[in-house]
């Protein structure tokens, strides 16, 4: 299985929606609640090539993008070649 990880905030609802996604997929993921750590936040920018917005994606250390870009990759049937 992938090593993947989700940076998040408490009060974002995309998050939300991209973590059913992850685990209606059976996948464990790794978390990183970014909700008042703006340290970590500038850490994600610096990770993700300037995207400030949650959730942001990363499997195996490759930046997906965010939910809107998990559920294209879902879509275009490339998130379980991506997750395997």
């Amino acid at each position: 299985m992938a090593d993947v990880i989700i940076y998040t905030t408490n009060y974002c609802p995309y998050c939300v929606k991209a973590k059913q996604l992850l685990k209606s997929k059976g996948v464990v993921f790794q978390e990183i609640d970014l909700t008042n750590d703006d340290d970590g936040r500038i850490e994600l920018v610096k990770k993700s090539g300037g995207r400030k917005t949650v959730p942001q994606i990363f499997i195996n250390d490759h930046h997906v993008g965010g939910c809107d870009d998990l559920y294209e990759l879902e879509a275009n049937k490339e998130l379980d070649p991506l997750l395997a």
